[in-house]
């Protein structure tokens, strides 16, 4: 099987592949707004081309223009003007529901027969990933509309974005390492959601799993 054939049957598989490699570049790009720029776009790309490669919808075509497209653009802003108040909130705007759109996409694919393929395994984990890029972006917005939201091992004050990615994955993942941390009542809030969203997603695919295990049995 060649390459293409194998990217255009696991395209869950590249999605996880490049937000994983994002994680891990972007320490490197920090300093470099072209990086950051680049990484952003190259990321929000395959994140789009996945989901339309599982899930082929009227709806997704007009989520694509209404929120990816602006989030495409706010993307190169943000990250030439990181520190623009206004920048960053329109950006979360675009991104954080774009975002979250993405992981219902995956989660309804993992959902739309009766069969676990591999690259549904690999939507388990992709989808995991899109929902903390989307509370990120969340967190992102919340400490400009409220300032001193979050507070890091450098004290209190804004946060850089792969602080609060971080803060993401550590709350999504139910780890909870506490060396970045909400400080404000609003802000502690939309911890708690994000919280809530961890523990009830690992219940969602368990049951999901089980309940395929099950059946399979129960037709021999």
């Amino acid at each position: 099987m060649s390459r293409l054939a194998t990217i255009r049957e696991h395209p869950s598989g590249v999605l996880l592949f490049a937000q994983l490699f994002a994680v891990l570049s972007y320490p490197f790009l920090d300093d470099s707004a072209f990086g950051r720029g680049v990484v952003g776009v190259v990321q929000m790309g395959v994140v789009g081309l996945a989901l339309w490669a599982v899930r082929r919808t009227p709806a997704l075509s007009w989520m694509a223009v209404l929120l990816g497209g602006p989030a495409l653009v706010f993307t190169v802003l943000e990250a030439a003007q990181p520190s623009t108040g206004w920048i960053v909130l329109v950006s979360a705007l675009f991104h954080a529901p774009f975002y979250f759109y993405i992981s219902y996409g995956m989660i309804r694919y993992l959902f739309h027969d009766d069969k676990v393929t591999r690259d549904e395994l690999f939507a388990t984990g992709a989808a995991f990933t899109v929902v903390a890029w989307g509370f990120a972006y969340v967190y992102a917005a919340a400490q400009v509309v409220w300032p001193g939201s979050f507070a890091g091992s450098q004290g209190s004050g804004e946060q850089a974005w792969f602080e609060l990615l971080y803060l993401s994955f550590t709350t999504l993942t139910s780890v909870g390492l506490s060396d970045i941390v909400p400080v404000l009542d609003h802000a502690r809030s939309l911890v708690m959601l994000e919280q809530i969203a961890g523990v009830f997603y690992v219940a969602l695919v368990v049951a999901r799993l089980v309940g395929l295990n099950a059946n399979r049995h129960a037709r021999r």
